[in-house]
């Protein structure tokens, strides 16, 4: 019988550097083609992981342009197959030539939105939490973003999972051990005993883990702070102020603003999503009546509301699942004002034309964001699958545990099902190493 030919991956190449024109541009080459693409445009195959200044030819030899060529032989690259790298000018012009001349070349086509990403990982270079981390860190604004993200796409948060896998790995050996091998001398007995202290120690070390969801989720999505009050309260005055632009118009009639609007800024290294509101009051305005209610369902999804008033009698009253959300209290217009506010009326008195007070506000702001001291790694769940499949793995673990009336071979099946659980969130789904475990451990069948 004829074995399936196997069909050869194609060569893929793309602009991997960001927008042009640009003082730089990388256009990065990746498949089994990729030495033949090299040789043909700069007449030479460079050594491996050594940078060599290159005439770029097309193929009527007329020189495209001047620079720098890497070479990555398999597996050591990005991507895990042979790759390479053109470091050229980053014009238009320069960057369409090369690229129009690697188009017409045989076997070559034009990379797909994340496909080197994902022959990195469809060829074990990186997991799909280090490929998550590696966009978050494209796209961090903030230091923290950053932070978070380098941990992740440095395999920081892949080890923390992959030792709970190996552990799960391990209890499930010990009771299969148990189950199938009682009668051998390598075997102690009730071995599967000592591993249920371990697992309820992991239960509570994913309990802790996924506590830690809502840091990272305002870390990587940001801190939501509306700005609420009655119309002219000078909401969208302070949202201009922060923002240090005119994002909404400002004027002296009551009900201006009828949408929301929105800007990030970046405090203490978190990002925090400000939000401007209409002002909330009665009216027949239909128009005005609409944006009031997107005000309102606004503030029901904020993490910190800035309730804000021109007058000590001023602030307006919050339904009673709103009043349970930090709350800040902003007296504004103190440098035009005439009433006298005292400590209790408001936590802080500010003014957006003199700028007095706005220290103080954004000092109450950051007691919301997340402690992180004494925290010297983010290890963190940042997306919903990450915290889905972790609370799937926490389940079935819980489960095992509850079932030691219902025989060892029902809780190693709990515990397989925690494993992959847990080895979707990294792509690893081990199913092959257990008898690998047993047999290294207990020199079965000597």
């Amino acid at each position: 019988m004829n074995k399936p030919q196997q069909v050869m991956p194609e060569t893929i190449y793309a602009l991997s550097s960001g927008a042009l024109p640009a003082g730089v541009a990388v256009i990065r080459i990746s498949g089994p083609r990729t030495s033949e693409v090299v040789t043909a445009l700069c007449g030479i195959l460079p050594l491996p992981r050594q940078a060599v200044l290159r005439s770029i030819r097309n193929r009527n030899g007329d020189v495209l342009d001047q620079g720098l060529v890497l070479y990555f032989a398999a597996p050591a690259s990005f991507t895990g197959e042979d790759c390479a790298e053109f470091q050229v000018h980053g014009g238009r012009a320069v960057v369409n030539a090369i690229l129009a001349e690697l188009e017409v070349l045989p076997g070559l086509r034009h990379a797909e939105a994340g496909e080197f990403s994902r022959r990195a990982f469809q060829n074990g270079k990186l997991d799909l939490v280090e490929i998550e981390g590696l966009a978050d860190l494209i796209a961090a604004e903030t230091e923290m973003q950053r932070r978070l993200a380098q941990e992740h796409s440095s395999g920081n948060l892949s080890s923390v999972y992959d030792g709970w896998a190996r552990r799960l790995t391990h209890a499930r050996a010990m009771i299969e051990a148990e189950l199938d091998f009682a009668d051998e001398d390598d075997v102690p007995g009730s071995v599967a005993d000592k591993i249920w202290s371990d697992m309820r120690l992991l239960k509570s070390e994913i309990d802790t883990h996924l506590e830690g969801s809502g840091v990272a989720e305002i870390i990587r999505d940001g801190l939501k702070v509306v700005i609420a009050g009655e119309p002219n309260a000078g909401k969208s005055s302070l949202l201009n102020h922060l923002a240090r632009r005119d994002v909404a118009i400002v004027t002296d009639i009551a009900g201006t603003t009828r949408d929301i609007l929105s800007v990030d800024l970046s405090l203490a290294g978190f990002r925090v999503q400000l939000f401007d509101t209409a002002g909330l009051r009665e009216t027949e305005d239909k128009v005005e009546q609409e944006g009031i209610r997107r005000a309102h369902l606004t503030i029901d999804q904020a993490d910190v509301v800035l309730l804000l008033a021109d007058t000590p009698d001023g602030f307006v009253d919050l339904d009673e699942s709103q009043r349970a959300k930090p709350v800040i209290r902003i007296g504004t217009k103190i440098d035009r004002s005439r009433h006298l506010w005292d400590k209790a009326s408001a936590d802080a008195l500010i003014s957006t034309d003199t700028g007095v007070g706005i220290d103080r506000l954004l000092e109450l702001l950051a007691r919301h964001l997340p402690d992180l001291s004494g925290r010297n790694a983010l290890s963190l769940p940042t997306r919903k699958r990450h915290v889905s499949c972790l609370k799937q793995t926490l389940a079935a673990i819980e489960m095992s545990l509850g079932q030691s009336d219902r025989g060892l071979d029902i809780q190693a099946e709990y515990l397989r099902q925690a494993g992959d659980a847990l080895g979707r969130i990294t792509g690893r789904v081990d199913v092959e190493d257990l008898l690998g475990v047993i047999f290294s451990e207990f020199c079965i069948g000597k």
